[in-house]
């Protein structure tokens, strides 16, 4: 596995190491010991997939309140999206910036976004999926999030989103 620190401290763009030959090739996608050895938290406790029929859809931006904070893992498996983490963690040096990453099924990467960052993602074709681990299990009472479009972030999205819940849509601006 390769990691590498995006702009938002803490946050790894993760990408397999392939093994190639004839057959195709060969990688690693988890390894507690390699996440452990780079200072990240490596204890997960659910594995979930998100599936979104049609381009343009918005998911986001989502995270969990402590004492339920999460780390999440992000990988597509089908089509592509582009995946932002949102640092929310008001002692970091990076309080209030984002980084965007394109992950798509082709290049296998993941996002790690820490405890305290927010995470959402929108589908940048059809029938797109996305599996992610969470260090965390969910809790209905610490789920938050934050508007996708608040202009306390400036989040540069791709493209316009055509399909965002009514959730997604009437989170309060930013005040923090």
């Amino acid at each position: 596995m390769k990691f590498t620190e995006t702009t938002v401290s803490g946050a790894y763009l993760i990408e397999v190491n392939r093994i190639g030959d004839e057959r195709g090739f060969f990688g690693r996608l988890w390894c507690e010991k390699e996440m452990q050895e780079m200072g990240l938290i490596a204890d997960i406790k659910q594995i979930n997939v998100g599936f979104s029929p049609q381009q343009g859809t918005l998911r986001g931006l989502h995270y969990q309140q402590h004492p339920h904070r999460e780390v999440k893992i992000v990988r597509c498996t089908r089509g592509a999206v582009y995946d932002v983490v949102l640092d929310l963690r008001p002692d970091s040096t990076t309080y209030k910036q984002w980084h965007g990453v394109e992950l798509n099924a082709d290049n296998g990467a993941m996002l790690y976004v820490p405890e305290g960052c927010a995470t959402g993602y929108l589908t940048l074709c059809d029938n797109a999926e996305i599996y992610y681990l969470t260090s965390e299990f969910y809790s209905p009472d610490a789920a938050t999030g934050v508007r996708y479009d608040d202009p306390a972030f400036g989040i540069a999205w791709p493209a316009a989103a055509s399909v965002v819940s009514e959730n997604d849509q009437t989170w309060e601006n930013f005040d923090g």
